[in-house]
């Protein structure tokens, strides 16, 4: 993982600590939303994965989808 992507992380890693545990588990989408932004940032470094991760989040609402959302592979280096 870059540091940037790590540095990324920490307030994905802060929220499942400290609000997660109150907030419960009731995510619409598998796997849950700061499983995905972690993978997201780990796949993709610091920028695409809080893109990612963002669109994802804001996807989360009641009138959104649900279901089994994968994080997208990264795109093949041009051969």
């Amino acid at each position: 993982m870059t540091p940037l992507a790590r540095f990324m992380a920490l307030p994905v890693r802060a929220y499942r600590i400290v609000f997660s545990p109150w907030v419960g588990h009731n995510c619409r989408y598998q796997p849950t939303c700061s499983v995905y932004a972690l993978e997201a940032l780990s796949r993709h470094g610091g920028i695409k994965g809080t893109w990612l991760a963002a669109r994802r989040i804001a996807r989360c609402h009641p009138w959104g989808g649900s279901g089994y959302d994968p994080v997208p592979d990264a795109d093949p280096p041009d051969a």
